[in-house]
């Protein structure tokens, strides 16, 4: 069980066939890695599953594998295409699992055996897309700190706040390390047994996804700034679509500057007292640093944690173009919501 969604496996994958499994979506919601927050979100779970299943649904129509099933109730599978009402849990392929071997002494991961995996199994990598680079994005910190430089990223000059990318930036870091880290593409290659070839198909999909995406929130008034994907290899060898994808917990999406996601708690979240503890825990005591936190997150104001509810539900019915929830439109909510971001 995560954060947000739980994972049932309902037949364990094999060296040679997918299992299967279903992940049931919450209304749980986490801020600053604290895990479950004290509050939970309405409708939340529902919204992100049945946007998700709609994306799953266009990568098919498209020709794109993924790992989904289909939407989940009781025994019952029911394609996005036949879903009249929102669903919180849906139905997937599940694959193999295979952690890199680690080092305590020397803080090493050893990644060889991917080298002799043939497939069915998880990429151990997190790719992420970024069209634009709002204030707060980790390029900003990594070109400042110099662990990129923005040559590296493909960019022509340094980039500042706001800008908008005629080509997306493609990222990638590690997913299976117990802190995960923005690695090159070449070691990405290396690390997952994909090497050129397969790096370069990941890509590929990658920028289909993106745009896929990217021009569905458009017509829905919202910008697709960045967001991420996970891969798999299934048990023919081909490179799949696993997790979840086109969400707000998974993008970032903004209406006229305005974040459409839980950046709204977030924000609210970081002018208390608690989060103030959780930033100097986190600088003083490395992993085990919520031990030392001795101050509860408090509860979120009733209308804006009703408000943030609406939000999603609202973001699920527009991209979708179909009525799941019955709640106001983006237009009407955003502007009550502003109230709160200070």
């Amino acid at each position: 069980m995560g954060s947000v969604k739980e994972v049932e496996i309902l037949k364990a994958a094999t060296d040679t066939a997918e299992g299967e499994g279903t992940f049931t979506f919450s209304d749980r919601y986490s801020v600053f890695d604290w895990g479950e927050m004290p509050d939970h979100i309405e409708h939340k779970g529902a919204a992100l599953c049945t946007l998700s299943s709609y994306f799953f649904s266009l990568l098919a129509k498209k020709g794109i594998k993924s790992h989904f099933l289909g939407l989940a109730e009781g025994n019952k599978i029911t394609p996005y295409e036949n879903a009249f009402k929102p669903f919180n849990k849906m139905k997937v392929q599940v694959l193999r699992v295979v952690r890199p071997s680690y080092n305590k002494e020397k803080n090493t991961y050893n990644y060889a055996q991917y080298d002799n995996i043939k497939g069915n199994y998880l990429i151990p990598l997190e790719v992420i897309y970024r069209n634009s680079l709002p204030e707060g994005s980790s390029v900003f910190k990594r070109i400042k700190n110099g662990t990129v430089t923005f040559q590296a990223l493909g960019l022509e000059k340094m980039p500042v706040p706001g800008d908008d990318l005629k080509t997306p930036i493609l990222d990638v870091s590690t997913k299976l390390e117990h802190t995960d880290r923005y690695i090159d593409w070449a070691e990405a290659g290396v690390i997952s047994g994909l090497r050129g070839e397969g790096i370069q198909k990941v890509k590929k999909l990658i920028l289909e996804i993106n745009a896929l995406i990217t021009e569905r929130c458009a017509s829905a008034g919202i910008k697709n700034v960045d967001g991420k994907f996970e891969f798999g290899m299934n048990s023919s060898g081909e490179i799949i679509v696993v997790d979840v994808l086109g969400t707000p917990d998974e993008c970032r999406f903004t209406i006229d500057g305005f974040h459409i996601s839980k950046e709204i708690a977030r924000r609210h979240y970081r002018a208390t007292e608690w989060a103030a503890e959780v930033e100097k825990a986190k600088k003083e005591r490395g992993n085990d640093w919520k031990t030392f936190v001795k101050t509860a997150p408090p509860k979120l104001p009733l209308e804006m944690k009703n408000l943030i509810s609406q939000m999603y539900q609202a973001v699920t019915n527009e991209i979708t173009g179909n009525k799941f929830f019955n709640v106001p439109s983006l237009s009407k909510i955003i502007p009550e919501l502003k109230k709160y971001d200070k």
